[in-house]
């Protein structure tokens, strides 16, 4: 593989994920949800749903969306492995972008044409069956594309730079996601429009097309690793405690990380506030909360920093469960006041939870690969294995497990049951349990990052 050379180059390639990962956000935040009409306020049905009435069966559907999220984490290891052994005149890693991007952008066009008009079992079936390919095309468009990282740069410094700038386009397909998408569903158009408008940005993948040159592998002989078997690596994963307890407690997370980022809109509209400026409000400020969540880790370790984080969240759905209960009881909170300026506070009230809750976005999307990371080296430097990659692999499993439950199984529910106010009650609930599991980190965990002396 032939070397990226120059910040220009690589700050080009780092930002080829955006427009692949916005299609992710689109598809789970909000397409997902569109094809259930409860839990959003009757004057937003027509532009937040793709009808004005349900798509699918609740039930079945809630377990197809549980699958394509497990499935999402499930596919990676196979994926990983398959990558590594193709052999194209092509280019396997520009062969592993092409066989992947494509399927994915048709199955993302595929899932907004429904078969039906009206809710039926053949829809359920079949946009499940498109929400399943669409995840698994993702994954391996994305593992290729990460996979491509160390092999494009010169030195670790570049590394590090093209990282970087990757985290930079993760925060902007953020802000375009859950800031500009709402601007645009406020106005009257339809989700399923919008969606479709943001299609052409997945083009960012055809940068690597270009810039990879690759070595005609065709001819070559797969080599033979004296790394770990996929057996011994899923026994040293499983063995290392250390591991499997952050697994635990990082899946309690990502249920109630899941079910703010793919129910939010439902609770804003619910709610009859204006999402656009409260979304803004929670993941404009990202960027600098992660470097104040940074320093906090640099002083006292990582340990301290999650539940900073955990806390902060917490907090956030607090003010946020406020909400509901001030609506509901604002006869009597607020007696004669205009309605306007009732909205007004309450939006106020709602931009300071998202304020608060961005502290903590940007952290939990960040830690997930720190910790892996750190515990697989100490594991290398135990045993003399490398089994970073397995790490991650068995990582995309429980946390597409975990996403399955909360998208799929716990968000369709309180869509379903109309009870969509109960949304904050339930991530309350995970932050607490995933706190307490924090205090009980090992010191393997609780420390990293945090600067000696």
């Amino acid at each position: 593989m032939k070397k990226i050379k120059g910040k220009k180059a690589l700050f080009l390639y780092g930002c080829s994920g955006l427009g692949v990962n916005m299609l992710t956000l689109l598809m789970g935040t909000y397409l997902c949800s569109a094809l259930i009409v409860g839990g959003f306020d009757d004057k937003d049905i027509g532009s937040w749903t793709f009808k004005n009435h349900d798509l699918v069966v609740a039930a079945l559907w809630a377990v197809l969306v549980f699958v394509a999220k497990a499935l999402d984490g499930i596919i990676d290891l196979p994926f990983a492995l398959l990558l590594d052994r193709i052999k194209s005149k092509f280019g396997r890693r520009k062969l592993g972008l092409l066989i992947g991007w494509v399927p994915m952008v048709i199955s993302f066009v595929l899932f907004n044409f429904p078969l039906t008009p009206n809710e039926s079992v053949l829809n359920t079936v079949y946009l499940g069956v498109m929400l399943c390919l669409f995840y698994s095309f993702y994954t391996l468009t994305m593992l290729t594309y990460y996979a491509t990282f160390s092999e494009v740069c010169e030195t670790e410094r570049d590394t590090v730079f093209l990282s970087n700038v990757k985290s930079v386009f993760d925060v902007i397909y953020f802000i375009l996601g859950f800031a500009l998408v709402p601007v645009f569903v406020n106005m009257g158009v339809n989700v399923k429009i919008v969606a479709l408008c943001f299609l052409p940005l997945s083009l960012t993948m055809a940068i690597p097309m270009f810039m990879l040159k690759e070595k005609n592998n065709k001819d070559e002989e797969l080599s033979v690793s004296d790394q770990p078997t996929i057996k011994e690596s899923f026994k040293y994963s499983f063995m290392n405690k250390n591991f499997i307890y952050w697994m635990l407690t990082l899946s309690v997370v990502t249920i109630g990380l899941q079910l703010f980022t793919g129910g939010v809109n439902e609770l804003f509209s619910s709610l009859q506030l204006n999402q656009s400026i409260i979304m803004a409000a929670s993941f404009a400020p990202v960027p600098l909360t992660i470097i104040l969540y940074n320093k906090v880790v640099n002083k006292k370790g990582l340990g301290f920093g999650y539940r900073y984080v955990l806390s902060l969240f917490g907090t956030g759905m607090l003010v946020l469960l406020s909400l509901y209960i001030l609506r509901i009881n604002q006869d009597k909170v607020f007696g004669n006041m205009e309605l306007s300026k009732i909205n007004l506070v309450l939006t106020i009230l709602a931009i300071i939870g998202g304020l608060i809750i961005s502290f903590a976005i940007g952290a939990f999307f960040s830690v997930t690969y720190i910790v892996p990371t750190n515990l697989a080296k100490r594991e290398f430097e135990r045993t003399g294995k490398t089994v970073n990659a397995m790490y991650f692999a068995i990582q995309g499993i429980f946390e597409g497990v975990a996403s399955g439950i909360g998208t799929g199984l716990i968000l369709v529910a309180l869509k379903d049951n109309e009870v969509i106010y109960l949304l904050p009650v339930v991530i309350l609930i995970c932050t607490v349990i995933a706190f307490i599991m924090s205090l009980f980190f090992p010191k393997a965990i609780s420390e990293i990052g945090k600067t000696q002396g």
